[in-house]
C-alpha cells in the first residue's frame, strides 16, 4: 500500500514538473490521485484535506508565475507529505557513562513486548549491555512473555511475578539496573487510556525520567491512530514512533499520521514476528 502511495506521489511530482501550464484540470487530477492514495493508505481524512487544500491554493495563486510556481508547488507537496507521514531518523543513544532508559508505550496488541526483545537483541549484538524490564503488571502473560523472549535471545531481564505495582517493581531493581548501558522498559497497555493507566504512566515517567519515550503503533490501526497518539501526547512527550505489523497487507497510513500528531520521528518498523524482522535506523 505504501509503495502504491509512493508511486502516486512520484507521478504527481512528474506531472507538475513536466506541465507547460498548471491549469485547473491538471490540479484537479493531481489532487484526486493524492486523495485517493492517501485515504486508501488510511491517512486521516482531515489531514488529507489540509494537504490537498494547500496544493489547490498554491496552484491557483496567480501571483506566482511559471517555473517558480511549479517549484513552489513541488516543495509544498514534499514538505506537507513529510509533515503528514513523518520521517525516519536515527535513534541516537547517549554515549560515555550516561545511561539510556527507553520507555515503550502503547495499547493492548500493539506489539510492545515483542518489539522490546527485538531492540534488545539488536543493541546487545552491537556490544551494548542491555536490560529488559517488565513493568506491565496488569496483563498476566506480559512478564512471562518478556522473560521467555529474553532467555531465548540471551538477554538480561528483570521481572517480579509477585509484585502488582509497576512503580515498586522499578524501585526494586533500580540499583541493579545502574550497571546497564541500555534499559528497555515494557509498560502496561489497555484497550483505551483510562485514568488508572494514565496515572501509572505519569508516575513512571516522573520516577524513571526516560531518555526516550517511544509510542508503539500497529500498522493496521487505521483512523484510530490520531486519537490514540493525541491521548499519549497529553501524558508525556513522545520522542519517537515504532510501527509494527508492517507486512504486505497493512496500510500503514494511520500509524504514520501518529507521527504528525506527536511530532516524533519513526525510529523503526517491524515487519514480522521473528527477532530480526526489524528495519531500524541507528548509528553507534
Amino acid at each position: 500500500m505504501l509503495e502504491k502511495l509512493g508511486e502516486v506521489i512520484r507521478k504527481a511530482t512528474d506531472k507538475i514538473a513536466n506541465a507547460i501550464f498548471l491549469d485547473k484540470n491538471l490540479l484537479d487530477g493531481i489532487v484526486r490521485d493524492l486523495q485517493r492514495a492517501l485515504l486508501e493508505a488510511d491517512v486521516n481524512v482531515s489531514l488529507v484535506k489540509q494537504l490537498t487544500d494547500k496544493i489547490r491554493k498554491v496552484g491557483s495563486d496567480e501571483r506566482i508565475k511559471g517555473i517558480d510556481k511549479k517549484e513552489h508547488l513541488i516543495k509544498i507537496l514534499h514538505d506537507e507529505l513529510l509533515a503528514l507521514l513523518g520521517e525516519s531518523k536515527n535513534l541516537n543513544l547517549k554515549q560515555g557513562k550516561e545511561q539510556n532508559r527507553i520507555m515503550f508505550l502503547g495499547l493492548y496488541g500493539a506489539g510492545k513486548t515483542t518489539t522490546i526483545a527485538k531492540i534488545g537483541n539488536y543493541f546487545a549484538k552491537r556490544g551494548n549491555k542491555v536490560a529488559l524490564v517488565g513493568l506491565d503488571v496488569h496483563r498476566p502473560a506480559a512478564k512471562e512473555q518478556l522473560k521467555q523472549l529474553a532467555e531465548k535471545n540471551k538477554l538480561d531481564c528483570f521481572v517480579d511475578f509477585n509484585e502488582k505495582n509497576a512503580l515498586k517493581t522499578w524501585k526494586k531493581f533500580e540499583a541493579e539496573l545502574k550497571n546497564y548501558k541500555i534499559i528497555l522498559i515494557d509498560t502496561a497497555g489497555r484497550h483505551s487510556l483510562d485514568k488508572e493507566l494514565v496515572d501509572e504512566i505519569s508516575a513512571l515517567n516522573k520516577e524513571i525520567n526516560p531518555t526516550e519515550s517511544i509510542l508503539v503503533m500497529p500498522a493496521d490501526i487505521g483512523q484510530a491512530a490520531k486519537k490514540q497518539s493525541e491521548d499519549f501526547k497529553n501524558i508525556l512527550k513522545i520522542t519517537g514512533v515504532i510501527i509494527t505489523r508492517m507486512d504486505s497487507t497493512a496500510k500503514g497510513g494511520g500509524a504514520l499520521t501518529a507521527c504528525a500528531e506527536t511530532k516524533a520521528p519513526v525510529y523503526f518498523i517491524a515487519t514480522g514476528e521473528k527477532i530480526n524482522d526489524i528495519i531500524f535506523k541507528y548509528e553507534q
